[in-house]
This record gives structure tokens, sequence and C-alpha cells, in this order.
């Protein structure tokens, strides 16, 4: 007769990472869940000044993109309102999807996983950073050769294509640097020796 505990070891049925699908007490998954939307909270608080500052930059990437994009969440308050609107609807999820896979190996491999993930979160909007104002910089070399863009821009009455083009690449470098500061602390969160 098999034994029952070894057919119905989850591991030998769903051979699952435990950060994605723990067998973890309901404790762990409080404590999880309260990071993430700490996570969702300061991501959503970095969108609202990101695009604080992009919109400064060039408001028509906003009233000429933006606004339209997310047009379901205009509520008529005034373009500033809307731009932080934006900014917190564009990146609070990031920060929770972000944050719940890290707390996951967080609460489960060290003493202190707030500050761990903290520290995480920390990074992943420190690279955004470094990588939104490259994106600045290059920008305009970026996009201005790119078949259509100019096009595209001129039927959207964009006025001022070099100040479009550096908030395209603000963003963009923004997103891909989330993305790379999140794998770069899973790959360490992974790595790193229990109980720190």
């Amino acid at each position: 007769m098999p034994d029952v505990a070894a057919v119905f070891n989850r591991h030998a049925l769903f051979p699952v990472p435990d950060f994605l699908m723990p067998a973890a007490p309901w404790r762990d998954l409080r404590s999880a869940a309260k990071l993430a939307l700490t996570g969702a909270l300061i991501a959503g608080l970095f969108g609202i000044l990101h695009d604080q500052i992009t919109y400064t930059i060039s408001p028509e990437y906003f009233t000429r993109m933006k606004f339209d994009q997310f047009r379901g969440a205009d509520f008529g308050f005034p373009p500033r309102v809307f731009v932080a609107e934006i900014g917190f609807l564009a990146t609070w999820w990031v920060g929770l999807t972000g944050a719940w896979f890290l707390a996951r190996i967080a609460v489960r491999k060290f003493e202190s996983p707030g500050r761990q993930v903290l520290f995480a979160i920390a990074w992943m909007i420190a690279v955004p950073v470094v990588l939104g104002v490259t994106g600045y910089f290059i920008g305009p070399w970026i996009f201005e050769k790119r078949p259509g863009w100019n096009e595209a821009l001129e039927s959207m009455g964009v006025t001022d294509s070099t100040a479009f083009y550096r908030v395209a690449a603000i963003h963009l470098g923004s997103y891909a640097g989330a993305l790379l500061g999140w794998i770069a602390m899973m790959a360490i969160f992974i790595r790193r020796p229990s109980r720190l």
C-alpha cells in the first residue's frame, strides 16, 4: 500500500516554487499581504510623483495621449489631479505584485521580512529613477528617427516632439527599471541564506 503522505505530498503533485504557491500558516499570508499592500501604496505614490514630473516636462504626452488612455478615470478634476490618478493607476499594481512575491520569500526566510521587502522596494524605485533619467537624455535620440513616430505625433497635434520623446523614454525606462529591479531582488532573496 502506498504511503498516503507521499502520495499527497504537494511538492510531488505540484512542482511549483514555494513563493508562488506556499503551504504557509495564515500568519505568513497575512504578513505577505500587508507587505504587498505597502508595496502597492509606495508604488502608487511613486507613480503620482513620477507623472507630476513628466507632466511638467511634456503636458502634451498626457493631453494628447494618456488622458485618452485613462478616460474612464476622468471625473472632471483639474489636469494635475487627473495626472495624479493616472500615475497611481499605472503603478500601484506593479508594487502590489512585486512586493507580494518578494514577501512570500521574506516572511518564511528572514527574521525581519518587512525590512528586507522595504529595502527591495527601495531598489525597485532606484533602478527606474536611474533608467528614467537616462531616458530623459536619450529619448529624442531613440524616437526621433523611428519610422512613423514623427507622423504619429503630428497627427495627434503634438507641438513639442522633443519633450514628448523625453517623457516617452522616461516612462519606458521606469517600467523597464521596475522589472529589472524586481528580477534582481528576487534573485537576491532566493539566493540569500535564511534568517538574516
